[in-house]
């Protein structure tokens, strides 16, 4: 790792992570649930949000959307929440977190206000969807209410069995990482139908690049996002290509592979697809070390320590409920952090990507960083 990419790394570390005392935290105190508002009543958010609901120190307590039928979801689903007109009236309601589960372009403005709010937040990924949305989410990260816990969902960072592969491969019992190779080959979002012509791009923002910020970001920052967290330090360069080879809708690609390279020369080969192929799938990453190998994913991991087969462990549920339930033992007790700092960073990676991928051309992270 380079000396800039240690001494930024440090310093993210130190000012994302922290415990305070509960009672110095608004709505954290450990006898009473957690009070939780929703904010994009979608897909993601109902599921995450029932998440949140099956904690026994959690209470759904508020939603707001834009769509009647969505709003009619969240009704039925939270008999006992309120629902807010918008954004700005649930912000300024005594709840103490919120889950921002709207289109991944909205993220920086939503996520500034929910700051300005002192709120706790659950933000979903990807920090957004261009340069500067990304720098606009970390300039409100670092203003952030340190008494606050700010968590992303890239769920992989809060599993169970990523982290005991990481120190694993932090132990140095492999040695150095000396390769990565990760993918996300499997199904993407299906499309809406039944709307108005009018809500055609809000309502299937996923396929749009401007609102989704294309597969590369909005879905593949997950694996992005674990491999520099292995690495302690993010890409300087990346390479790639392109296409529509199946799915022709919308303006984003649906396969796509990219090269990276870190400044210690340490190579990273990414491939995406989103073909719905039946009976086939790969969501991963693997990481070759001096002395072994391993490979990890949201269903388990395995690990080469020595020839023949390698140690194997199956992870049985989704790992979404440990980022979850980490968040609100983190609000009521005090355990903070403020992870848009780092989830900014893997997110200007993917951004970083996507420019390569659209013009063909080497992409570098000199002119995607935020001084």
């Amino acid at each position: 790792m380079s000396t800039d990419s240690r001494r930024n790394f440090v310093k993210a570390s130190a000012a994302s992570f922290m415990i305070v005392a509960p009672q110095a935290v608004r709505g954290s105190q450990a006898n009473s649930a957690m009070t939780l508002g929703l904010i994009g009543c979608g897909n993601r958010g109902m599921y995450v949000s029932g998440l949140f609901a099956k904690n026994e120190n959690a209470r759904v307590a508020a939603y707001t959307d834009i769509y009647e039928d969505k709003f009619a979801a969240a009704a039925a689903k939270y008999s006992g929440a309120r629902r807010e007109k918008d954004i700005a009236a649930l912000l300024a309601s005594d709840v103490d977190a919120v889950l921002i589960a709207t289109p991944a372009y909205l993220h920086p403005e939503h996520f500034e206000k929910a700051v300005a709010a002192r709120k706790h937040i659950f933000l979903e990924k990807p920090a957004g969807v261009n340069v500067a949305g990304c720098h606009r989410v970390l300039r409100a990260a670092r203003k952030a209410d340190p008494t606050k816990r700010i968590s992303m969902d890239f769920q992989q960072r809060y599993g169970t069995d990523y982290r005991k592969v990481r120190e694993v491969i932090k132990s140095g019992e492999l040695g150095a990482i000396r390769q990565i190779r990760a993918a996300w080959m499997g199904n993407g979002a299906a499309i809406a139908k039944g709307h108005a012509a009018s809500e055609e791009k809000m309502r299937n923002w996923f396929f749009y690049r401007e609102l989704s910020g294309d597969i590369i970001i909005e879905q593949d920052c997950h694996n992005i996002d674990v491999v520099n967290w292995f690495m302690d330090a993010h890409p300087v360069k990346v390479s790639g290509y392109g296409s529509q080879a199946i799915r022709k809708y919308g303006n984003v690609f649906d396969n796509l592979a990219a090269t990276f390279q870190f400044a210690d020369g340490t190579v990273f080969s990414y491939t995406a697809n989103q073909f719905r192929t039946p009976g086939y799938a790969d969501v991963s990453e693997t990481f070759v070390c001096e002395k072994g190998a391993v490979n990890v994913s949201r269903n388990g991991y395995s690990i080469w320590r020595k020839p023949g087969a390698p140690e194997t462990a199956k992870t049985p549920y989704d790992i979404t409920i440990d980022n979850v339930n980490q968040f609100v033992d983190g609000v009521r007790n005090g355990k903070l952090e403020n992870a848009a700092l780092w989830g900014a960073e893997s997110t200007l990676v993917a951004v970083m990507a996507l420019e390569a991928c659209v013009t063909g051309k080497e992409m570098t992270w000199d002119k995607v960083k935020m001084a």
